[in-house]
């Protein structure tokens, strides 16, 4: 008599988390934790090897220490973030480096996110979440495949910008925050609005932190950062991007 077939277990997701992080307890606990929430894990114990297993087979998310040996996590991150075929890929840094100046050189070197340790295991996983859901609306955007507004033309599908044809370097928070924007152009967005269509009603996220995105995106899109004229401070509710189409002629490098 043949036995009962039972039907497969759902499983949630299947997104493939790479830990970068020297501590094999902390390995073994996010592995434990993460498997629960239907995460895939891999991890790699240096700097120099968690690089090359990102650029070996690119996973959904990084998570990254910064106190590492062979190779420092600070190297680590830009390295990843500068390479075009990793630095669209989530990067949270988990690290015992709390203070301030820290967290901002980690976001401003293109992490998505910033926890100091000790944390909340389940403040990663609920971060973790956030952060791969907004790279699936990214991904899943149902558009003609371009956002053209002025000299900015913004390819949804192969996640690239360029400004007047030169092509933009950005981290996959500073893409996301750029084509939201650009779907609204001149509409003002409080910090608020910006961080929740972002990040979703659950995040971890600190204004402070979209300040230091918005910075950035500066950093590519403006002829003179110091003084922009395309993404624009609203003083007193938050930013708007304003750009015309009479810009297009007006733009050079």
């Amino acid at each position: 008599m043949r036995g009962t077939v039972q039907p497969d277990k759902k499983i949630v997701t299947e997104e493939e988390i790479l830990v970068i992080e020297d501590d094999p307890d902390l390995v073994r606990l996010l592995t434990l934790e993460l498997g629960k929430n239907y995460y895939r894990v891999r991890s790699a114990m240096d700097g120099r090897k968690g690089l090359a297993e990102a650029r070996r087979q690119p996973p959904g998310l990084i998570i990254l220490d910064l106190m590492l040996p062979e190779l420092d996590g600070w190297e680590v991150c830009r390295l990843l973030k500068s390479d075009p075929r990793t630095k669209i890929i989530p990067l949270m840094i988990l690290t015992v480096l709390g203070q301030e100046e820290y967290r901002l050189k980690g976001l401003e070197l293109g992490a998505d996110d910033y926890l100091a340790k000790p944390f909340s295991v389940r403040e990663v996983v609920a971060r973790i979440r956030a952060l791969l859901r907004r790279t699936r609306m990214s991904t899943e955007e149902k558009t003609s495949g371009f956002i053209k507004i002025g000299p900015l033309v913004i390819d949804t599908e192969r996640h690239e910008v360029w400004m007047q044809g030169r092509p933009l370097q950005l981290t996959a928070t500073e893409l996301s925050l750029l084509k939201y924007l650009a779907q609204y152009p001149c509409r003002v967005f409080t910090r608020d609005q910006l961080i929740t269509a972002l990040w979703g009603a659950d995040r971890f996220v600190e204004e402070h932190n979209l300040d230091v995105h918005i910075h950035a995106l500066r950093q590519q899109l403006e002829l003179d950062p110091a003084h922009p004229q395309f993404l624009l401070t609203v003083r007193g509710v938050g930013y708007k991007l304003q750009i015309l189409e009479q810009d297009n002629e007006s733009y050079s490098k």
